[in-house]
Parts: structure tokens; sequence; C-alpha cells
């Protein structure tokens, strides 16, 4: 009876010990299984965030660069962190490196930041790097293997049953072999694993322990079986996320000329112009030419002086005209019948010179000192009507040179520059009142034909003296009518020198680039050049003043262009039929 009683309770020991062991390999095999998923989750998240940064660098380079050396500054870049044990910010890391790689800039600080232990030489680092899939490294063979779960499970139960109970420990401790066995590249996990698993269902171990005791041989058998059929799942998760990796990898890397399936670019509406020529930079802007393609349009422009435009232009090939000048703009909306106008920016006109040129004009009374300095164009129009030379003036030893004083223009019967000076030259030769009427416009054609015919041969746009100034100097061009903005621009660029000034003439007028739309696309341009902020922007980085005034001052601030925030003595000029008289005169004068 007392045999009887004691077997069943050894049996009834066995069984429950057999079922504590199981649970707890199984839960220990549960969470290796579900570390090994969240590692090649992770790995795969960061294979797709390396593929889509290298396709952007691809991009990003695509004008200095090759594909094949993107991806090798990537790969390069990708090596100092394959040991790294916080993988989520590596491909931004990567992209950083790499950047600075292909910029040709040392990228020593991104690796001494992160100070990732595979930034040192390591005969496993190119190994580490390419490898997909690998998140860590692989252990050295004389390393000191982790303890797997059998014997973590072993040591747990050393003060378990004696005799039989010890055995079925010790076997059903080896039964099951976690995941981080160092024996096995974690890699392979997937496959190797589930061949494992296999393997320990069938040790002589789970036999013996079945001929010693039923209950004890069956549950650690089915713990066997669970645990395989566990693995063979996660196994072929895994499995299917490397083969995803493996697909991505194929698709999204494929050079570009072997992938006709991408979606073809939104086509861009072409819209072409003719503009005058102090605009032309704007429309060149690389900034400027992708914002207006975010928009869906693509802009070919052609300078003309805006006279040119008004009058000698064949309007008819052209989606919208862009003069320099309200009055310009008028008569091309007579003559094409147009109500629509759009004024997304201006500028002043101006004086391009130099500090010494500046100084002798104080002197002689003709330039009133400031901040901003300005020309009395009353006190200039008498130099003129005296032929007064350079060396004439008294104390001149800056520019003591024997040529009329005279500021250099564009050609009056094309460019609105040279139109807009006659304008404000013939208000002051007027008594300081705009010029009406037949008898005033003969009084003031004398005058105004001096400022023009002793210059020689003029430029049809203000890009001609503008440009003469900046690369000559002050021996040919002392002083240059320009538009404001052409000077801030420059400066804006660095191409103006320290004793480049910016003068204002007294009385000034102001230029209103007025865009004429002759057609749909060339409406939806204007609407887009006088409403987009980014535009906007863009033309006041180029000198113009816009709607906004913070722009320009900040654009002006930045870079130091001494201008006048506020200009009070701005005069309108005269109508356009006076201004074309006025011009015809001034030609009959050439002749």
């Amino acid at each position: 009876m007392f045999s009887t009683v004691s077997t069943e309770s050894a049996a009834g020991a066995t069984c429950e010990f057999g079922v504590r062991v199981w649970r707890r390999e199984l839960a220990a095999v549960s969470r290796a299984e579900d570390e090994e998923i969240v590692v090649v989750v992770a790995t795969v998240r960061e294979e797709q965030a390396i593929r889509q940064m290298t396709d952007q660098l691809v991009r990003d380079f695509a004008d200095t660069h090759s594909v094949e050396q993107v991806e090798r500054a990537v790969g390069v870049a990708r090596q100092q962190f394959g040991g790294h044990p916080v993988r989520q910010f590596v491909p931004i890391l990567v992209e950083r490196v790499a950047r600075r790689r292909l910029a040709g800039k040392k990228d020593s600080a991104v690796g001494s930041v992160v100070g990732s232990p595979a930034t040192s030489a390591s005969p496993n680092a190119t190994t580490e790097a390419s490898d997909a899939v690998v998140p860590e490294q692989a252990p050295q063979p004389d390393s000191t293997p982790a303890p797997v779960v059998g014997d973590h499970t072993g040591s747990s139960h050393a003060a378990g049953p004696a005799g039989a109970h010890g055995s079925i420990d010790a076997d059903a401790s080896e039964g099951v072999v976690d995941s981080a066995d160092p024996a096995v590249p974690s890699h392979s996990t997937g496959v190797t694993n589930g061949a494992r698993t296999s393997t320990t269902a069938t040790k002589p171990g789970l036999g013996k322990h079945a001929s010693d005791d039923d209950s004890g041989g069956v549950l650690a058998a089915l713990g066997a079986a669970w645990s395989a059929n566990r693995r063979l799942v996660s196994t072929g998760l895994i499995v299917a996320l490397v083969l995803v990796v493996v697909a991505v990898g194929f698709t999204v890397r494929k050079p570009a000329a072997e992938a006709p399936t991408a979606a073809p670019a939104q086509a861009l509406t072409v819209v072409h112009g003719v503009v005058g020529s102090e605009k032309m930079a704007f429309f060149q802007d690389p900034k400027v030419v992708d914002t207006l393609a975010r928009n869906g349009l693509q802009v070919d422009v052609q300078p003309a002086g805006s006279r040119q435009i008004a009058t000698s232009t064949d309007l008819d090939r052209y989606d919208f005209a862009f003069p320099s000048s309200e009055i310009t703009a008028e008569q091309i909306q007579r003559q094409r019948k147009v109500n629509t106008r759009y004024i997304p920016f201006s500028s002043p006109m101006a004086i391009a010179t130099f500090a010494p040129i500046v100084d002798v004009l104080t002197r002689a009374g003709v330039v009133g000192p400031g901040p901003t300095p300005t020309l009395d164009v009353g006190a200039y129009l008498k130099l003129v009507g005296n032929n007064t030379r350079w060396d004439q003036l008294p104390g001149n030893t800056a520019y003591p040179v024997g040529k009329n004083i005279l500021i250099s223009t564009t050609d009056p019967r094309s460019s609105n520059s040279a139109a807009l000076y006659l304008a404000a030259a013939s208000y002051v030769a007027n008594n300081e009142t705009i010029v009406q009427g037949t008898p005033a416009e003969q009084d003031v054609i004398p005058t105004l034909s001096r400022l023009f015919v002793g210059q020689g041969y003029t430029e049809n746009s203000s890009e001609g003296p503008f440009g003469n100034y900046l690369a000559g100097g002050m021996g040919p061009t002392p002083l240059a009518w320009i538009y404001e903005s052409q000077f801030v621009e420059a400066a804006a660029q660095g191409k103006t020198t320290p004793e480049m000034r910016l003068l204002y003439p007294g009385p000034t007028v102001w230029s209103r680039h007025t865009l004429i739309p002759l057609g749909d696309s060339g409406d939806r341009l204007g609407q887009l050049l006088s409403e987009d902020k980014g535009l906007q922007r863009l033309a006041a980085e180029h000198g113009f003043r816009t709607g906004d005034p913070a722009q320009f001052g900040a654009v002006v601030a930045e870079h130091g262009v001494p201008v006048a925030a506020d200009l009070l003595d701005v005069v309108a000029p005269p109508t356009y039929e006076t201004l074309e008289h006025l011009i015809d005169g001034v030609t009959k004068s050439y002749n």
C-alpha cells in the first residue's frame, strides 16, 4: 500500500514538475521568438529607410555624381554604424555622413558624436555593413557563449527532485535550444532554428523519459512539439519579412534606366513671355523655376526693352508681356484690348556710383549728404547745360577726367529706364511741373536732348550700363541710371565692392513692373507672381519691392545695403502720348 502511494505521489510530482518545465520552456521560447521578430521588423524598416534615403541622394546629386558613386558613399557611411546598438537613428546618421562625403566635406563630426564601436578598424566591418538583415555583430569563435535557455532552466531547478527527476530536468533543458545560441548567426535564425527544433523533438532523451514515466515523457514531448509548431510559424513570418527586404532591394534600387514603370511626371504648361531685361535674372533663378513648376508652369521668357515691347514686338507669339512701366503697359492694353493687368513688384529709379564721386559731387553742391545720398536733379541739369567737365569741379582730385558730367543711360527710343529718366528730368526742366501740351514739350526738349546726345552710343536695355558699371568701375561709368532692384540684387549676390554707392535722384520716379496677360496661361502666371508668398519673397531677394515691405527690408538688412526706406520726393511721369512726343524730339536731336 505504501509502495503504491509512493509511486503515485512520485508520478504526480513528476507530472507537475514536467508541466512546470514545459511552461517555462514555452515562455522562454516565446520571448526569444518575439525578440527575433522585433529585430527582423526593425531591420526591414531600416533597410527601407536606407533605400529611400539613397534614392533621394541620387536625385539630389544627379548633376555631380553617378548612381554607383552615391551608393558607394552610402555603403561607406553605413559601415561606421554597423555595430551600433541603437538602430532607429542609423538611416539619419548615414544620410548625414553620405551627404558630407558627396559634398566633399569631412564627416568626422558625425562619427565622433555617435561613438559607434564600428568606427574603429575591424575586419568584420564590411561584412556587418553589407549584411541586409544582421542587426548585431556575431561573437568571435573564442568569445564566451551566452547561456542558452536550457542552461538557465536547469540551474533554476537545482532544488528539484533527485534521481529520475534530475535526468528529466537535464534532458528537458537540452530539448529546447534558445535562439540566442551564439553558435548560430542571427541572420540565419529562421531556417536554422526550424531544423534544430525538428531534430530536438527526436532526441533520445525524450524516449528515455517516456519509458521511465509516461506522464512526464508525454508532457515533455508535447512541449517540444508545441515549441516546434510555434517556431515554424515564427520561422515562416521571419522568412516572409526577409523576402520583403529582398524584394524591396530589387525593386527600389533598380537603375532609373531600367524602371519604365514609374509614373510619368505631370506635364507642365509652357508659358511664353517677353519681359524687360532687368527681370531676366529673376525668371532664370532655379528657385523661381522650381516654384513655378510646382504650380504647373514652365516660363520661357525673351528680353526686350520695355518700349520695344509696346512698339515693335510681335506679341502674337507670347502669352504675356511684362514691361517695366505702367505707361507702357497701358499702351499694350489699349492695343491688345486687354483689361487685366498685374503689378507684382516695383522699383524706384536710382543712380549707381562710387564713394569718391559722391564726395566730389557733395562738395560741388549737387549731392546732399546722408545715409542715402540724394542727387539734386536741378543742380545736375545746370552742370549739363553748362557742359561742365569733371576736371572743372573744384577740389576734384579723385576723378579729374576731361569729359562732360553725364549720367550713363540706355537708349530712350527703346528702353523704359531711359524714358523714366527723361520723365524725371522733364518735370524739373518744366519748373517742377508735369509736362503737358505742345508748348511745354517744345520748351524742354533742348535741355533733355543734352542728357542723351552727349553720351554717344547707348544700349537698348538697362543691363548694359549697369553691367559696365560693375565690370569697368569708376573710369568708364562714374554715374549709371539704374533700377534700385539691380543694385540690391548685385549686393545680395556679392557683386558690388565697398566703394560702390547707391544715389537717389531728387525727384525720382517709380518703375511699376506690370504684367499684361495675353492668354489664360499668362493670367495664371500673373496671379502667382502677385499672390504666391514664395515668389514674392524671391522677388525681394532679387531687389524688388513687393506688397510686403518687410520682405524687402529683410533682404537689404541681411546684406547691409543702405536704401531709402520711404521715398518722398517722387513724381509721376507724363502721359504716354506726351512721353512719346518728348522721345521723338530727342530722336531728332540724334539725327
